[in-house]
């Protein structure tokens, strides 16, 4: 059978490269589709034509281009089920809802896209006063970068180029993204239809392995790298980034911390704290992958969280019913695997789960480990999977020590009854973004970044968007 290829959007055309790779379904193994491997010359040719469309994309009235981003909103709700069925097809996640009662899957990452895209282009640009007296008067005007270059994950791949994209477009500047070479498709034809809605050059493509994101990085006219992904990549960017002076924005790694208090009610908390920590098989950045219980509630937490694991159906994300797909590739079941192994080894408990599930997929069934302490290899490295170690705690001190010791910084939350006490705990933790009783719950009005080993810089609402800017100040003497 025909296997097809999926091609790169290059100043409003459809382009395709010399070489290729293929796309293959996490849950059954099939090759899905073809996707260009991009040539150095083509990056070239994707950032000048995003070089050349930038000065009449910035010089657009802004209710103008707030309305073609607006357009491109409404091309994303026309073509949900479509993209949602890609993001389920190459990355698992199952198909799921939009609802607070549905299963939070491709269409919920769909309808995040829509949402944010929305939410960005009604942002305002304002001109802000900063000073002024009876002999001068201090403007601060936000400016484009010009070009973003931009590096999309492969755990939300269409809703983290979403964040990447239409805060850079909105503020007068256009992008060259590359998605992940693990999930290209889905990502190639959001923008190949987001594009259609907007000047040829405005958005542009370009897919292959990490060497393609370094000829991207290291491009003299990229102005500013956006990057979401895993911190030795980071580490990667940001040392090209520099020898260019590029600023740069970087959301890496979390294995965020959650912290239950003594006061907290198990059975209240459970849902909130499973889908905490397995929302997408727990590969989110902002999951919580450690989780802190005191002696008091141990036995009851880890009675209610592998009750809500053992009733969720696992399988193929394109069947009903479905609300845990497989892990997304290889390298990451196998490293989920390790870490659950390496536990065991070392006298850790396995609640349910801890064994990968036989068939062609990549399926690993959620897993709750206890008797388990800091410095195990599962609770020190982010398992980025459907594994959650238990730890016990004897005092909110010793919690707070633990959940700061290591180094990483995105999220953390703290779960009890009484909420100013967890409010003075969370102003403990050392984190980006700390959540009260509940975990992950990111909104697009509300900054989103990580301090520490998880990057720096934040996206989402007015921050976000002033990120994706420089500032220049206008002076007047009166």
């Amino acid at each position: 059978m025909h296997t097809p290829t999926y091609l790169n959007t290059l100043a409003g055309q459809a382009v395709d490269s010399p070489t290729h790779f293929d796309s293959f379904n996490p849950a059954t193994g099939e090759v899905i589709g073809r996707v260009p491997h991009s040539t150095p010359d083509q990056v070239a040719a994707a950032v000048g034509a995003a070089h050349a469309a930038q000065p009449a994309w910035a010089a657009l009235p802004d209710a103008e281009r707030q309305a073609r981003l607006m357009a491109v909103a409404d091309v994303l709700h026309e073509h949900a089920e479509a993209l949602a069925t890609w993001v389920t097809r190459e990355q698992g996640k199952p198909l799921g809802g939009v609802g607070p009662d549905q299963v939070p899957g491709a269409r919920f990452e769909l309808h995040g896209c829509e949402a944010w895209t929305r939410v960005t282009a009604s942002l305002p640009l304002p001109v802000d006063v900063v000073f002024e007296d009876d002999t001068r008067r201090d403007e601060m005007h936000r400016r484009p970068h010009g070009v973003i270059g931009a590096i999309a994950p492969w755990n939300w791949p269409l809703l983290i180029a979403i964040w990447q994209i239409i805060p850079s477009l909105r503020a007068g500047n256009t992008v060259v993204i590359k998605p992940s070479e693990l999930t290209s498709i889905g990502t190639l034809e959001m923008v190949r239809l987001m594009a259609a809605a907007l000047p040829p050059g405005v958005l542009n493509t370009v897919s292959g392995g990490g060497e393609v994101g370094g000829w991207l990085v290291e491009h003299p006219r990229v102005d500013k790298v956006m990057f979401t992904g895993s911190e030795a990549t980071g580490i990667k960017i940001a040392t090209a980034a520099a020898r260019h002076l590029k600023p740069t924005t970087l959301e890496l790694g979390g294995n965020d911390a959650a912290i239950v208090l003594p006061d907290a009610n198990p059975r209240a908390i459970a849902m909130g704290l499973f889908w905490g920590a397995f929302l997408n098989m727990g590969q989110t950045c902002a999951c919580a992958k450690r989780l802190y219980v005191p002696d008091s509630l141990h036995d009851a937490v880890v009675a209610e969280l592998r009750a809500l694991a053992q009733a969720l159906p696992m399988g193929n994300g394109l069947q009903p019913g479905v609300a845990l797909g497989p892990l997304q590739n290889r390298p990451q079941f196998d490293k989920v695997k390790r870490l659950v192994d390496s536990a065991r080894a070392g006298g850790a408990t396995i609640v349910c789960g801890g064994e990968p599930l036989p068939g062609p997929g990549l399926f690993y069934p959620v897993t709750l480990v206890t008797d388990i302490a800091d410095g195990a290899p599962l609770v020190d490295e982010e398992q980025f999977g459907p594994v959650l170690p238990i730890l016990r705690y004897r005092s909110v001190d010793e919690a707070v020590a633990s959940a700061n010791r290591l180094q990483v910084g995105l999220g953390a939350s703290v779960w009890g009854t009484d909420t100013a006490a967890a409010h003075a705990v969370a102003q403990r933790l050392q984190a980006g973004t700390v959540w009260i009783n509940q975990h992950g719950a990111i909104h697009p009005l509300v900054p989103f970044g990580g301090i520490k080993a998880s990057g720096w810089g934040v996206e989402f609402g007015a921050e976000g968007l002033k990120a994706v800017t420089r500032g220049q100040v206008i002076s007047l003497k009166k």
